[in-house]
This record gives structure tokens, C-alpha cells and sequence, in this order.
């Protein structure tokens, strides 16, 4: 029986992604990777949408299933090719819960999901140093590297397509905890501003409000409310890139510590609390597991430093 390479990847398109072509999705999936390398991955048929041969020209759709297959470019030391044990130990600690099905983790702050754009190291390239016996490790989405939080990973290609779907069909709750400045209103419950993404020359993804973007929405409620900040939980209903960070800019209350979308002046009030990351954290996931059928709730503990930031803003506030 014929297993596929360990370095594989295969990637559920979504709504924001549908229209794009596979070469230029493959240029922001692959960053660093020439532009000829992709169009002869994709020529020599090693790249496959739901399983079948594609052309460069070729238009996602959403649903789609797209294969990748590992890519190495000239490495300039063995640090890239074998990940840092420290850090795939410290992966092994952050594993919240594991079964033949799925593992799910909380990703620490400043760890990519996986390795690129001048990256050697990442979550998925920890984890499978980490489980060298596993046939099948893929990630079920993603997070952003200054995020932490829970990541859901499947260890079955079933797996993988039950939660891609329940992804697709939004039978997925995904609940984040912000830190956002000033005084959130109560009555904002619900943002919804379409999203538009921009790829800078340097790879770097910016997105912004804009009427040609896609439809988001993001739903909000306020945890705790300090002196120049507010604590919320913030419910992404569409899954578009870096959404809530723009979502709540949007709102006139950017995320501490935001170095794309953030507030430099807010951060500075956040100086004394020690806090030097992106204040954003998936919390909780809800979602059916693909083995049982079971409705599954997992909950991932905030980092010491966004503990102490609290802690900190507390004191303050007595």
C-alpha cells in the first residue's frame, strides 16, 4: 500500500481562497520558494487538486482539496534541517489532548504553523520530528505566529475531511480572547466588514475593510473591563485572514501589542504590565469529533505573560 511522503500537506480551500489561482495561492502557501520551482511542481503533476492534474491557470474553488508536496530550497545551516529539540519538547508539553483521530495543542506565541518565508522551523515540522511513527500529521487551519492558542490537528486524512467540512458547512466554534484598547461598548455585539487581502512584494499579507472584500463577521462580548483596555471574547463566524485584528481596528479598538494593526500610544500604557506579545489567544474549540460523533469542547490556558498582564491591569483597577 503506497503511503504518502510524511512532508505532504493538503490544504481545504475556503471562501477566501476561492477565485484565486493555484500558482499564486501556491506562492503565499510556499513563500521563499522561486516562482519556477512552483510552476515545475505543478507541470510534473506533483501538486493535485481533489486528487487530479491542474494547469498554473487553474481557479480554485471553494471545497477544493489541494496537494503540496514538501518543497526544500538550499538551506544555509542544519538548523534547518532538523528542527531545535528544545523547541519540539516544549511542543510536547503544549499537547492538551491526543487520540488516534486528532491531537489538539496550544501554540505558543512567536511558533509558526509551519516552516517558510525564511522559517525553518514550525508547529506541523515540530510535531512530526516529534512523532516520526505518525503515517498522517496535518494541520486542520491555522493561526497566525504572534497567536497562541488552540490548533487542531488531524492524524487521519478521514479525520482531516470530517473537520475541514465542519469547518466549511461553520459547524466549528472557534472562541479567542482580545485585549483591545479603551472601553469596548456593551452593545457592540457583532462586527461584520468585508475583508480584502493584499500580498505586499515582500510576501507580507495586509488586510483591510473594503466593499470588494469578502463578507466576515466576527461576534463580541466584553470578560473584563480595565482603566485603558477592555478583555473580550471575540467568535469568528467566517474564517478570513488575520480578521479579528482588523475587525476590532475597525471597530476603533485595536489589539495590544499588534505590530501590523496596532496602536503604538495604547502600547506604551500597557509598558508596566510586562506584556511584550500580541494579546490574542484562542481560547476554546467546539466542534464533533470524526471518530465518535461526540460534541468535543477544549479549552487552552492563557500564557504566564498574558496572565501577568491581566494580574497587572487588575491591581491597577482596585
Amino acid at each position: 500500500m503506497k503511503t504518502e511522503n510524511p512532508g505532504v500537506q493538503f490544504v481545504a480551500i475556503t471562501a477566501e481562497n476561492a477565485g484565486q489561482r493555484i500558482d499564486n495561492f501556491l506562492r503565499t502557501q510556499l513563500k521563499g520558494v522561486p516562482k519556477s520551482m512552483i510552476y515545475r511542481i505543478v507541470r510534473k503533476g506533483e501538486v493535485r487538486v481533489n486528487k487530479k492534474r491542474i494547469k498554473p491557470e487553474y481557479k480554485l474553488e471553494e471545497g477544493d482539496e489541494v496537494r503540496i508536496p514538501p518543497v526544500r530550497v538550499a538551506e544555509r545551516d542544519e538548523d534547518a534541517v532538523s528542527p531545535k529539540l528544545a523547541k519540539v519538547a516544549s511542543l510536547a508539553e503544549a499537547i492538551l489532548y491526543e487520540d488516534e483521530s486528532l491531537l489538539v495543542m496550544n501554540k505558543p506565541s512567536g511558533t509558526a504553523v509551519h516552516g517558510g518565508s525564511g522559517l525553518t522551523f514550525g508547529v506541523i515540522e515540530g510535531l512530526r520530528a516529534l512523532r516520526p511513527e505518525a503515517r498522517f500529521l496535518e494541520l486542520v487551519h491555522r493561526l497566525d505566529r504572534d497567536t497562541s492558542g488552540i490548533l487542531l490537528v488531524a492524524k487521519k486524512r478521514s479525520a482531516l475531511r470530517s473537520l475541514h467540512e465542519q469547518l466549511r458547512e461553520k459547524g466549528m466554534q472557534k472562541d479567542y480572547l482580545a485585549l483591545v484598547r479603551g472601553n469596548w461598548p456593551s452593545h457592540l455585539k457583532v462586527v461584520q466588514a468585508p475583508l480584502l487581502k493584499n500580498i505586499l512584494q515582500s510576501g507580507e499579507r495586509v488586510v483591510r475593510v473594503s466593499s470588494e472584500g469578502k463578507p466576515s463577521e466576527t461576534r463580541f462580548k466584553v470578560e473584563e473591563r480595565f482603566d485603558v483596555a477592555t478583555l473580550v471574547k471575540a467568535s469568528p463566524v467566517t474564517g478570513r485572514t488575520h480578521q479579528i485584528r482588523v475587525h476590532t481596528l475597525h471597530a476603533g479598538h485595536p489589539i495590544a501589542f499588534d505590530d501590523r494593526y496596532g496602536e503604538r500610544d495604547f502600547d506604551s500604557q500597557l509598558a508596566s504590565t510586562g506584556l511584550t506579545r500580541l494579546f490574542l489567544h484562542a481560547a476554546a474549540l467546539t466542534f464533533t469529533h470524526p471518530g465518535t460523533g461526540e460534541v468535543m469542547r477544549v479549552e487552552a490556558p492563557l500564557d504566564d505573560g498574558l496572565k501577568q498582564c491581566l494580574q497587572k491591569l487588575r491591581q491597577r483597577k482596585a
